[in-house]
């Protein structure tokens, strides 16, 4: 029995670390490329619309490829995908960094992405795999940590390598970090695959890919006609899965998760909303403070430094919270301090004080704390074990999805009000003017948020519900 506890101890002590590492790994790039859009637009002359491709390329196929990876990992095991994962997103890194134009940087951006959906789909499951009920929003609170650890260095860090080296340090420093995942993974042993021996459904695996392309890019090419007829057929093509799931005996996505299941299906909608209000925020705000405000990159990183700086320490505070409150509680609360947040930064000018900035990033930051880790707790508790890959995928994807969303609403108000051109002096009034509309939209979707949150249920009649025989028998 000693044995097997040292065991069980190092095992989770290694899935920490591994999930851990590269939950800091993604945000860290994500965060700092933020910081370098300026620097990648001077060198590679692009326009404000072609920028958001830079982020967008990456956001896209990892939204597209989350839900088959999460059931694959469930199938043929969450370690061999995460490994992989891993390896495929360090050498997409060196290649970013080595890129010689901004359409190699799309392409090996995508590749990025790509591996992103792998880890994003497996971390999650596994440390719900090897950690007991009422251990997980403890661990999940630190992975979440992790994550805003990531955002909090990205400005900062980020803007420092970007001013005193270049934009292309930053993949190359992710490459060091994904090859230093690479080798911990030696040392976990143990494969967690719950639907081993279960079909993958590869025509439904085609029919969501397709369709979410299509979305997506509908929503990159408004206002023209075509981004019109794109968003409809890629909504044709979802409902369209979402048919043809209903009828497999193992599909990509088990559609009563969201059907029988109040906690699954809410907490998943109120991570979609959360993140289609808050990822462009940054990326807005990092374009304000370095063009209008005339910030350097370090600058600027240090400005935004401090709303991932409140979410890396509050994050695993809130997790802890959530193993004896109701998350829809804290979530609901935190979701509230971000509308709050953004409806304050719409007031946003020339003339506005960092010191004002910094508040308003300060309350986004407590508020995406006390959304975060609870929610994630919430969703993953509430399913059977069978379903963590795919359950971790869910809410990758609505991550992801939500990014698209609010990166695709930048994209429109830019192509409205600036167009084709770099953001210069002579246009800073357009930009502040939609950048002002952004967040107003996004003020008013947190809103929305607020009552998606509260609209879940609780917790406890939840695990009740969804057979996961480790959390009955505590």
């Amino acid at each position: 029995m000693t044995g097997t506890a040292e065991h069980q101890t190092t095992e989770r002590r290694v899935v920490l670390l591994t999930a851990t590492l590269t939950s800091f790994m993604t945000p860290f790039m994500a965060s700092s490329i933020n910081i370098a859009l300026p620097a990648i637009a001077r060198d590679f002359a692009l326009s404000a619309v072609a920028l958001t491709w830079v982020a967008t390329a990456f956001i896209l196929p990892t939204a597209i490829f989350l839900l088959p990876f999460g059931r694959l990992a469930d199938i043929r095991g969450r370690k061999r995908v995460f490994t992989w994962g891993t390896a495929l997103f360090t050498v997409s890194s060196v290649l970013c960094g080595l890129s010689p134009s901004a359409t190699f940087l799309i392409v090996f951006r995508a590749l990025q992405g790509i591996s992103a959906a792998m880890l994003f789909s497996t971390g999650t499951a596994i440390l719900t795999s090897v950690y007991p009920a009422k251990e997980r929003g403890r661990v999940l609170g630190l992975n979440v940590g992790a994550v805003y650890i990531g955002l909090s260095l990205g400005p900062s860090l980020g803007g420092l390598m970007v001013q005193q080296l270049s934009w292309r340090s930053l993949f190359m420093g992710s490459a060091v970090l994904g090859a230093i995942t690479v080798v911990s993974l030696r040392w976990l042993h143990s494969e967690w695959a719950e639907a081993e021996g279960e079909g993958f459904d590869l025509t439904g695996t085609a029919i969501y890919a397709v369709s979410l392309t299509a979305l997506m890019l509908g929503f990159s090419v408004l206002p023209a006609t075509a981004g019109v007829g794109w968003i409809v057929t890629g909504a044709i093509g979802l409902a369209t899965f979402l048919g043809w799931e209903l009828r497999q005996q193992h599909p990509v996505l088990d559609v009563r998760l969201l059907t029988g299941n109040a906690v699954f299906a809410f907490s998943n909608l109120a991570a979609l909303i959360n993140y289609s209000a808050n990822f462009s925020v940054t990326f807005l705000l990092s374009l304000y403070l370095q063009y209008v405000k005339g910030l350097s990159p370090q600058g600027a990183g240090l400005v935004l430094v401090a709303q991932p700086l409140l979410m890396s320490t509050l994050s695993p505070i809130a997790g802890r919270l959530s193993d004896r409150i109701e998350p829809r509680t804290l979530a609901s609360t935190g979701m509230a301090c971000t509308a709050l947040a953004l409806l304050l930064l719409t007031a946003l000018g020339r003339e506005t004080s960092l010191a004002f900035i910094v508040a308003c990033l300060i309350l986004n930051g407590i508020g995406f704390a006390f959304f975060s880790s609870p929610n994630t707790n919430a969703i993953m508790s509430s399913v059977d074990r069978r379903f963590y890959g795919v359950a971790s995928a869910m809410t990758a994807t609505m991550r992801m999805t939500g990014q698209i969303f609010s990166m695709g609403t930048a994209m429109l108000l830019f192509s409205l009000y600036i167009g084709p051109v770099p953001i210069t002096a002579a246009n800073h009034h357009l930009f502040l003017r939609s950048m002002h509309i952004a967040l107003m939209i996004f003020t008013a979707v947190s809103v929305v948020g607020v009552f998606a949150s509260l609209a879940r249920g609780t917790l406890h009649s939840a695990i009740g519900q969804s057979g996961d025989a480790e959390t009955r028998k505590q």
